[in-house]
């Protein structure tokens, strides 16, 4: 995986311990599911870290969107990401008596709810609940929900329904795919009778699930007991009273960040979204005068087109307080955890990590995301002591806009 390197995510570099819990609401596959991390209490004696891969269909899910070899690689993805941790404090208990602002995180395509934990645990290290969503839109790698047992076994208990990765189907139009406007859909039932539904995939969709993350916590927020159908014994009432429902952001990658956008102009809760290296194109025209409220781009330095760049700047001529910043040294896969994870070697076949090390991309973008989320938020902290990234200055890994030369493709 690499020579010489202690692979692993980094701590927090904020003053708070951090805590997580995956929360799922409704079993089916209409119902809400995240991994939230918050701002925990300090605990005496052994902690337990919960494992960075979930479950092992994670694996095999990472293997078949990269079109591995199941039968060699995924065996080889299990031994080199299987015992992984992430360095926080599995069900700790929240710091009590506090309100804490609330990002909802979006993560990009092929990915999962625990693919971004090196920033969401840096965001909650400064004082933030993040909830990473996981889709099942079918952008996710895999996901699941639960189905109940046949009619004739009304006893059976819930069992676990995976959701795959879908691919573009030959003859399919890609952004039919990833966009996917709300629409009724005709089927027919096993006797025969045609039935009716409405549908949603790709972006729509996507947004759908950060609404509904955005309700379960507001519900859990004012008191509402919510079923704990994962049973990970984390005493959701806790977070009573514990959410700023008046300073909340959304934010991710890639498509993630694509997603951040659309919620913007869906529900008016989220105040501003940060866009990691977003993916634009899934977004329809129409959308763009819609956007009118900051929002914050920072992008790598290769990922990037003149057409994409383009419709950011569309955006900030809408929304003045947004801005658009670039990471020099970056690759797309820098935002995520596997440019801590992988080495620099196996980062040579799969591109993972630039030049910059994967802790200063990690800094930065901490530091820039906090000082632009202190602006829009009305936050109390002293962000505001970074507020020079987010003019994409302050440091020479950053430069304001775009990079001059980019891919017209």
């Amino acid at each position: 995986m690499g020579v010489g390197q202690s692979l692993g995510l980094p701590p927090g570099s904020g003053p708070h311990q951090v805590g997580c819990t995956d929360v799922m609401a409704d079993h089916t596959r209409e119902g809400s599911f995240f991994r939230l991390y918050y701002p925990c209490k300090p605990e005496e004696g052994v902690e337990e870290h919960p494992p960075w891969i979930p479950k092992y269909e994670y694996v095999v899910g990472m293997a078949d969107y990269m079109s591995l070899n199941k039968r060699w690689c995924v065996p080889l993805l299990n031994l080199a990401f299987g015992s992984l941790r992430v360095p926080v404090s599995w069900n700790a208990p929240v710091i009590p008596g506090r309100r804490f602002p609330l990002i909802i995180f979006s993560h990009g395509l092929g990915a999962f709810r625990t693919l971004y934990s090196a920033v969401c645990l840096a965001m909650a290290s400064h004082g933030f609940l993040v909830a990473a969503v996981e889709h099942r839109d079918q952008s996710a790698c895999a996901t699941y929900h639960y189905q109940k047992g046949p009619p004739e076994s009304p006893h059976d208990p819930l069992h676990e329904e995976w959701v795959h990765y879908r691919r573009l189907e030959q003859g399919e139009k890609k952004f039919k795919l990833r966009n996917c406007q709300p629409g009724h859909v005709t089927s027919k039932t096993q006797t025969g009778l045609q039935t009716e539904r409405q549908e949603q995939r790709g972006v729509h969709q996507r947004v759908e699930e950060c609404v509904r993350a955005l309700d379960l916590l507001s519900d859990i927020n004012s008191g509402k007991s919510i079923p704990d159908t994962l049973q990970c014994h984390f005493d959701l009432a806790s977070l009573k009273d514990c959410v700023d429902l008046q300073q909340v952001g959304v934010m991710g990658h890639s498509f993630g960040g694509a997603t951040s956008l659309v919620a913007l102009v869906k529900d008016a809760r989220f105040r501003c979204a940060v866009a990691l290296d977003a993916w634009m194109f899934p977004i329809e025209n129409e959308l763009y005068p819609q956007v009118r409220r900051p929002v914050f781009f920072i992008n790598t330095e290769s990922f990037q087109t003149t057409d994409s760049v383009g419709k950011m700047s569309r955006l900030l001529a809408a929304c003045s307080p947004s801005r658009i910043i670039t990471v020099l040294g970056t690759v797309h896969k820098s935002h995520t955890d596997f440019s801590f994870l992988t080495g620099a070697l196996l980062s040579r076949f799969v591109e993972t990590r630039g030049r910059l090390e994967a802790e200063k991309v990690l800094e930065i973008t901490t530091r820039a995301a906090l000082a632009f989320l202190h602006r829009h938020l009305d936050l109390e902290a002293d962000f505001d002591q970074w507020d020079a990234l987010v003019e994409g200055k302050g440091d020479d890994d950053v430069i304001p806009n775009a990079p001059s030369c980019l891919s017209s493709l």
